[in-house]
């Protein structure tokens, strides 16, 4: 007897078609899995067994081959559990074989026959839509999950028995439906608010600035000037996802196995902090079998670096690449695997090794060299990427202890989208443009145009910071998002004059 069961493998972000052929034939009592499974794999032929007889279903003592197909894709974790137990019962006559060639099978099995939820569901669900795969049975807690993916049915089982009866009697069955988009409509950001940070109106609008263009930013100042607080409240400025950006961004935190809710889209832009002691490839993504890193994780969201200078030169560099192309590409000896990263970089870092280097209340001890190797650790390159360079100075002790509260996020998250609404339009005949940060040097000939007196500026600018082109192109960058943010159509001295104020640490030292 010969059964073939549909299921997928998750390469990247990205889903790929598995065939379970099983064969039931006579011989002695063995079972044998091919196809490059790894020790997850292999340990499902003793999970499948006792699941099968605990349920109640005969478990045939003959030899049994399960090939997993493509033979040359390397099958890993234990989502295949499902698809070969419901290729032993179709291949011994205990289920109808009818709809096997239409659904797609998920899902660990425990040894009592209950199902448990695996990761990666979401980009799987995606991808059998797209290859006229009719419906999709997952586990139950997977099941909502799964369901955002429109034109697709998708049946939630609690353990085997279901299954089975669904194969058996599928009409008793309903598929789950879920509406994603009425669902982040709903949804009300909850994260930490801007009228909680008293004073510093200069890094405020900076913040503003860098959440209206998607602009990289980093803060400069001494030890409790407020730098870390300012940048764990971009997330809550931010536009709202949509339900596209939503859908992608939950793929990603699909594959890596992060939804703590399975049956809801990440609604929430991503924030990510990783510690400066991490690696490169824990902030690219990595591994023998590549697995998003944090930057991906960050996709349409913000990485935050705190204490920038503590990384290690090495790791930062890694930053370089995604940070002007939008996406990393992990390549390894079988295959190479692309991640999107699109993400605002957020950092902060002390000006000098003990903290105070310009601060008029307490002295730097630290001496000219000392300032030099500590800046070092930054590459030009890699600030050239940050387009706005913020010094933030600590707060006079009448701002301390005034009780005043600064404004708030709303009205803040309010004229960014309607920035972020005008740059759309403006960009409406190129989707893959996001936001100004985005802009190419073909975009911003054509819509950042500068007269006379804004070219003088620049040249300016240029000879005194000692900029380089692609410094200088940011600087327009900046200057076309301060003129969305004004509801200008054109630039203006005084936008560029301002998006200048942001570069003025580029060789602080």
């Amino acid at each position: 007897m010969l059964a073939r069961v549909w299921s997928a493998a998750i390469v990247g972000i990205d889903a790929v078609k598995v065939g379970a052929e099983v064969d039931v034939s006579g011989g002695l009592p063995a079972m044998v899995v091919v196809g490059l499974p790894d020790t997850a794999v292999q340990e499902s032929k003793e999970r499948v067994k006792a699941a099968l007889k605990n349920a109640g279903y005969v478990f045939p003592m003959r030899r049994i081959v399960i090939n997993l197909t493509p033979a040359d894709l390397r099958k890993e974790g234990p989502s295949f559990d499902l698809p070969i137990a419901v290729g032993i019962l179709a291949a011994s006559e205990q289920v109808n074989p009818e709809l096997l060639g239409d659904y797609l099978f998920l899902g660990e099995v425990s040894l009592d026959g209950s199902l448990r939820p695996v990761a990666g569901v979401l980009p799987i669900a995606a991808a059998a839509q797209q290859q006229g795969i009719s419906a999709l049975v997952v586990p139950e807690k997977n099941a909502r999950e799964a369901a955002v993916v429109k034109g697709l049915d998708v049946y939630g089982c609690r353990n085997i028995a279901e299954v089975a009866d669904l194969l058996n009697n599928s009409k008793k069955f309903s598929p789950i439906k879920v509406d994603g988009e009425s669902e982040l409509v709903n949804n009300r950001f909850n994260g930490l608010d801007l009228k909680d940070v008293k004073g510093q109106t200069h890094a405020r609008r900076a913040l503003e600035i860098a959440a209206a263009g998607g602009h990289n930013l980093i803060f400069v100042g001494p030890p409790g000037s407020g730098k870390t607080m300012l940048a764990r409240r971009l997330p809550g400025i931010l536009p709202p996802l949509s339900f596209e950006e939503a859908l992608e961004v939950t793929q990603i935190h699909s594959v890596a196995g992060l939804l703590k809710d399975y049956g809801t889209l990440v609604s929430d832009r991503p924030f990510r902090s990783p510690h400066h002691s991490a690696s490169g490839p824990s902030l690219v993504g990595g591994g023998t079998y590549p697995r998003p890193g944090e930057i991906s994780l960050a996709h349409r969201g913000v990485l935050f670096a705190d204490e920038l200078t503590e990384f290690k030169r090495d790791v930062l560099e890694f930053l370089r690449q995604p940070l002007e192309d939008g996406h990393v590409t992990i390549s390894r000896t079988k295959q190479t695997v692309r991640f999107p990263a699109q993400f605002t970089l957020v950092a902060s870092t002390n000006p000098c090794p003990c903290g105070y280097y310009g601060d008029p209340i307490q002295a730097c001890t630290c001496t000219p060299r000392q300032r030099e190797q500590y800046w070092a650790k930054l590459s030009g390159p890699l600030m050239d990427r940050i387009d706005l360079q913020v010094m933030v100075n600590r707060l006079k002790p009448e701002e301390i202890t005034r009780q005043t509260t600064g404004e708030a996020s709303a009205p803040v998250r309010e004229r960014v989208k309607a920035a972020r609404d005008r740059a759309h339009h403006r960009f409406k005949q190129d989707p893959a443009l996001q936001c100004n940060a985005n802009m190419q040097a073909s975009h911003i000939r054509q819509w950042c145009p500068i007269d006379e007196p804004i070219r003088n500026l620049l040249e300016g600018a240029i000879r005194k910071l000692g900029l380089s082109a692609r410094a200088t192109d940011r600087i327009l960058k900046v200057s076309r998002t301060i003129a969305d943010l004004a509801g200008d159509e054109q630039l203006k001295i005084h936008h560029v004059a301002e998006a200048i104020q942001y570069r003025t640490i580029d060789r602080i030292q």
